[in-house]
């Protein structure tokens, strides 16, 4: 029977979604390799590095400001639910990704000790989606004239 540690890695590895870990301060510590082809960096070069990384400038007080809550309450507002924002690529390109967050406890559901995004790509379905919206606002505005 395969080792579940290893297991674990192989599983975090392959899936297509990108999984980040940061610890309780808000460092990357775990990096997969769908988050590598998401964001544009690689694991060397996101490991060690502050989520800021991928946060959107615009966005960051707001994150640290969920984030120093959800370390210090045990809870997140999203409770697991999915969200769509925007991130940063390495190129600097924006991104609209949907999340989705989890706390990482420590034994027997202790204190915080960090946090887990599940992420994917939805920059395409985001734009074509206002795509349609224009494209209709412009239809209606089209059939009064």
């Amino acid at each position: 029977m395969e080792d579940t540690s290893s297991l674990a890695e192989s599983i975090l590895e392959q899936i297509a979604d990108a999984v980040i870990y940061a610890d309780g301060k808000g460092t990357i510590m775990r990096w997969n390799n769908a988050a590598a082809a998401l964001f544009g960096y690689s694991a060397a070069e996101a490991l060690g590095q502050n989520l800021d990384l991928i946060i959107p400038e615009h966005l960051r007080v707001a994150h640290w400001l969920g984030f120093e809550a959800a370390m210090t309450k045990g809870v997140m507002k999203l409770q697991g639910r999915p969200t769509v924002t925007r991130a940063t690529h390495q190129t600097g390109r924006r991104l609209y990704v949907e999340m989705s967050f989890a706390l990482v406890k420590g034994q027997a559901g202790g204190a915080a000790r960090g946090a887990v995004a599940v992420a994917r790509d939805v920059t395409g379905r985001i734009e074509q989606q206002r795509a349609d919206v224009r494209a209709m606002d412009a239809a209606k505005a089209g059939v009064g004239s």
